[in-house]
């Protein structure tokens, strides 16, 4: 069965975000001067072919855990869900 996973990583709070503070920078010279704080961080889509959801979400934490986030500097979350549940809810 395939499953896809969206996958958020995000800088650490206590770290600081250069990224995040350059595109606040540039949103208070659009004017938008209301935004306090910008975090930058990134987005995954992973599909994934297991023979069930338990498989499928250890294989997505272990590619989180071993390459896609720094533990050091990153945290990160992800939602699971099977690929035709995820394909019917975008269409809607």
């Amino acid at each position: 069965m395939k499953y896809v996973a969206e996958i958020e990583v995000m800088p650490h709070p206590e770290l600081l975000d250069p990224q995040g503070k350059a595109v606040r920078l540039g949103l208070e010279h659009l004017g938008l001067t209301q935004v306090a704080d910008v975090r930058v961080g990134k987005h995954i889509r992973l599909t994934v072919n297991a023979d069930s959801e338990e498989a499928a979400r250890a294989q997505v934490e272990t590619a989180c855990r071993q390459l896609l986030a720094n533990p050091i500097m990153e945290g990160y979350a992800f939602r699971l869900a099977p690929a035709a549940l995820e394909t019917a809810a975008a269409g809607q």
